[in-house]
C-alpha cells in the first residue's frame, strides 16, 4: 500500500540518499542533436536515457560524469556543466540523488557497451515515452539552459508526486 499522499510526506530537509548518481548529455549544437542511449542493465534497464552511473567513494560527481561516459559510450565529454539536481524516493525505500551535467565538447565516438546503445537524437524528436516519467518534467527546461531541482516519488517506474523549481544556483 502506498504511504505516500504528497511529495511532501518525505522529509525532504533531513533525507539522506542510499546512493548518488549522474547523467551526461552530450549536445551537438551544430546538429541540434543529443547523445542518448538504450540502457541495457541495471536500474532503467529498457528505457532510452543519457550516459550515467553511480558516484564512487571519494569520486566527485563530474568526474563520476566524464568517468561514466567513458565506459558506457566512450566518450570523454570536456567541461561538464551541472544543470539539475534530482532527488528521486522511492517506496520500496531506496533513495537515489542525482545530478545532471550537460557537455558542448568531447573526445571519442559513440561505441556501444555491455550496458548501453548510443544514438544521436534529434533535440525536436527526443522519445519521451521511452524515458523515465520525471525526463518530461526537468528536462526541457534545462535544455534552454536553465538550472533545474526535483524532488520525485515513484513506485518502481511509475511517478506518483513531484515537485520542480528553478533555481539561480546550487548552492540556495
Amino acid at each position: 500500500m502506498n504511504e505516500y499522499k504528497n511529495i511532501n510526506d518525505v522529509d525532504w530537509k533531513n533525507w539522506i540518499p542510499d546512493e548518488k548518481g549522474v547523467i551526461v548529455y552530450m549536445i551537438d549544437r551544430a546538429a541540434n542533436r543529443v547523445l542518448l542511449i538504450d540502457k541495457k542493465t541495471g536500474m532503467g534497464k529498457g528505457k532510452v536515457n543519457a550516459p550515467g552511473g553511480r558516484v564512487e567513494k571519494g569520486e566527485t560527481a563530474a568526474a563520476a560524469a566524464v568517468r561514466e561516459c567513458q565506459e558506457e559510450v566512450s566518450m570523454t565529454p570536456f567541461k561538464p556543466e551541472k544543470r539539475a539536481e534530482l532527488f528521486f524516493h522511492f517506496t520500496s525505500g531506496y533513495k537515489l540523488y542525482g545530478e545532471a551535467f550537460f557537455s558542448y565538447s568531447w573526445e571519442g565516438v559513440p561505441t556501444e557497451s555491455i550496458e548501453a546503445g548510443p544514438f544521436w537524437c534529434d533535440l525536436d524528436k527526443v522519445p519521451w515515452e521511452k524515458m523515465w516519467e520525471d525526463d518530461r518534467q526537468w528536462l526541457p527546461a534545462t535544455l534552454e539552459g536553465k538550472k533545474m531541482r526535483g524532488y520525485y516519488i515513484f513506485d518502481e517506474d511509475d511517478m506518483l508526486y513531484e515537485k520542480l523549481e528553478e533555481v539561480k544556483n546550487f548552492e540556495d
